[in-house]
Parts: C-alpha cells; sequence; structure tokens
C-alpha cells in the first residue's frame, strides 16, 4: 500500500512539473505576443491556473520529503514525551485540516461541473477543468497525513527533514 501512495504522489509532482512548465511557456508565449503585437486572450488566466496546478499538486510530495516548513524552535527544547504529543497533534490537526479542505475543494469542481461554471475572464474556461487540479493535489495532501500518521503509529519518524532544511534548522 505505502508503494502505491508513494507512486502517486511521485504522479503528482511530475504533473506538478508539467504545470510548472506550462506555466512559464504561457507566460513567455504573453511576452511574446506583446511584443509582436498579438492580442491572445485568457493568456494570464491560463498562466495562473497552471501555477494554482503546481502548488496544490506538489502539496504532498514535498510534506514526504521534508519540504515544508516546520517550526523546531519550540520542538527541540520540550522533552522528549512533549514533543511527542506535540507531533501526534500537528499531524491530525494536519490531517483534520487537509481533509476539510479536500472535501470542499472536491465539492467545488463538482458545483462548477455541474453548474457549467465557466471563468470570468477572457478566456471563458470551463472553471472545473484548473479545480480539478487543486482537488488532486489537496486529496493526496490529506492522504500524505494519513501515511504520515501511520507511519508514526507503527514507530517511524514523523516527516522526513530535507538535507538542506536540516542545515538550516
Amino acid at each position: 500500500m505505502g508503494k502505491l501512495v508513494r507512486n502517486f504522489y511521485k504522479l503528482l509532482m511530475a504533473l506538478s512539473c508539467l504545470a510548472m512548465l506550462a506555466a512559464f511557456g504561457t507566460v513567455m508565449l504573453g511576452v511574446a505576443a506583446r511584443e509582436l503585437r498579438w492580442d491572445i486572450a485568457g493568456l494570464d488566466a491560463y498562466a495562473g491556473y497552471a501555477i494554482a496546478a503546481a502548488l496544490f499538486l506538489a502539496l504532498p510530495g514535498t510534506l514526504q520529503h521534508g519540504d515544508h516548513i516546520r517550526v523546531t524552535l519550540l520542538l527541540d527544547r520540550v522533552p522528549a514525551r512533549v514533543r511527542g504529543f506535540l507531533e501526534w497533534w500537528s499531524l491530525g490537526a494536519g490531517l483534520a485540516l487537509t481533509t476539510y479542505v479536500a472535501w470542499y475543494a472536491a465539492r467545488l469542481v463538482w458545483v462548477s461541473y455541474s453548474t457549467h461554471d465557466i471563468s470570468p475572464a477572457a478566456d471563458a474556461s470551463p472553471l472545473w477543468i484548473p479545480q480539478l487540479a487543486m482537488a488532486l493535489g489537496c486529496i493526496g495532501f490529506a492522504l500524505s497525513f494519513v501515511q504520515a500518521l501511520v507511519e508514526r503509529w507503527q514507530g517511524g519518524s514523523f516527516i522526513a527533514v530535507s538535507s538542506e532544511a536540516a542545515h538550516i534548522e
């Protein structure tokens, strides 16, 4: 099961990379279009969709790799028993919050799809398409908190701390 979940995170991270490349391409096309006096309607909206997709799709993978900000100022100064309690609490609170956000993100996709909601920008795209990336990322983020709780329950470490973050902390 763990391998399947990690592969899901890798897929979301690959989609995030593609979204980032799409954002870069869209911005560069916009710059070139302005220089050539072309008017490409809705190009800025597509860049925004791609940037939002890149952000949300990368959430689960970055949590599992320890690349989210962790404030260890307090955790490093409390006894081990309190530290364990605080880690359990933060994982539980993280799971509750991400489940709540994932539920409403998925609900937003469904409402936008069923009501045929379109973007008010010049692109007039169906909004459920860019919202789908947000919902997938939020669902993956909630799943990553479930995995972190299971690993913690089995005696594993909280969440990996990246080597770069370890040097900074």
